[in-house]
């Protein structure tokens, strides 16, 4: 079968009658060469069918303009917002993307991050999986002085750089409005408390129940994985309770609209004989009926937060680089699902 020739610097430089090496720097942009020459080689490489050998030029210059991305999982509203944000920032930037889901285990995480490591990635931004104990398998990134930064679940480590939200006030606020709703038996449906972000949200919920005198119950604190499955298995251990809650504040958005299902298909009424609370405001927070209240968690702007420090790193700019801890701001955003005052007019939240 026929192929087509390779075309090479000199055959562009033959067409042109110009040294290979004025090509080879024309190609490169190099501005010792003239303008006008600059743009004639770029015109004939690309009518020749010249094939840029960026792979080339990127180990001659010890950068990729490839930024490593490890999440917990791809299916997943607040991940897409990072992801989305951290696109955004990093093309603008002339950067690529990589990345990898490690399916909330450990084992992936650390393969994934090895795997980043040999693809020669510039930087590399992570939020942590569900049963990560520590961060050793970053070191070789900190050895090699390659940028890292954490988002949204970290581990506490003053030497590692970290974009969050403030969970532990939010989980209090939203646990708050709960109580001012007039819930006295809340239940708490959280992720792994290994994580920041839920054992943070979980610190929230304690603090508000003991600012209003309810006593903390174990018990009322459901750890799942917050999949469908464990999500519904949870609703139907609290429809089994002999002393059922007046209220719910789950961990997400999609996990606390499983929930409500159960709870309705059970013939209960949202909100009325339980209030119902998630995290995040998914945009299925805004379609479920009644609509739920949650906590509004930038995760587009976390991503390009992230990703702008990131590139700060990366291109050596010192006034760029993170010391310690970004710390977004999140927003209780109260919706039917909680109004249980307003759901005591008869036929309200049915």
């Amino acid at each position: 079968m026929k192929t087509d020739k390779v075309v090479t610097i000199y055959d562009i430089a033959e067409r042109l009658n110009l040294a290979p090496s004025t090509i080879s720097r024309g190609l490169q942009d190099n501005p010792a060469v003239n303008p006008r020459t600059r743009k004639k080689i770029f015109d004939t490489a690309n009518e020749m069918g010249y094939r840029f050998n960026t792979f080339a030029r990127n180990l001659r210059s010890q950068k990729t303009n490839t930024i490593g991305v490890i999440v917990p999982r791809l299916n997943s509203y607040f991940i897409s917002d990072i992801l989305a944000g951290i696109e955004k920032e990093i093309n603008g930037a002339g950067y690529n993307m990589l990345i990898s889901q490690s399916l909330e285990l450990e084992d992936n995480e650390i393969k994934y991050a090895k795997a980043m490591l040999h693809n020669r990635v510039d930087g590399l931004i992570v939020n942590l999986a569900a049963n990560t104990r520590n961060l050793d398998h970053f070191n070789e990134y900190t050895r090699h002085h390659i940028p890292l930064l954490f988002v949204d679940r970290v581990i506490e480590n003053d030497d590692f750089n970290k974009v969050v939200i403030n969970n532990t006030k939010a989980g209090y606020e939203l646990t708050s409005h709960l109580i001012e709703q007039g819930c006295k038996r809340i239940i708490h449906l959280t992720g792994s408390l290994m994580r920041n972000v839920y054992e943070d949200r979980k610190s929230g919920y304690q603090k508000a129940l003991a600012e209003n005198n309810i006593p903390y119950l174990p018990e009322l604190v459901l750890e799942t994985d917050l999949t469908e499955g464990s999500s519904i298995k949870a609703a139907q251990q609290i429809l089994a309770m002999k002393n059922r809650p007046d209220g719910l504040f789950v961990a997400n958005d999609l996990s606390a609209l499983i929930c409500m299902k159960v709870f309705k298909d059970a013939g209960l009424r949202i909100p009325a004989d339980i209030a119902i609370a998630g995290f995040n405001n998914d945009i299925i927070s805004r379609l479920a009926e009644p609509m739920l209240t949650t906590v509004n968690y930038p995760g587009e702007e976390m991503g390009k937060l992230a990703a702008r420090h990131l590139i700060s790193q990366i291109d050596g700019d010192s006034d760029g680089m993170l010391t310690n801890t970004i710390i977004l701001k999140s927003q209780l955003i109260i919706r039917e699902s909680s109004l249980k005052k307003e759901s005591a007019v008869p036929g309200a939240g049915n």
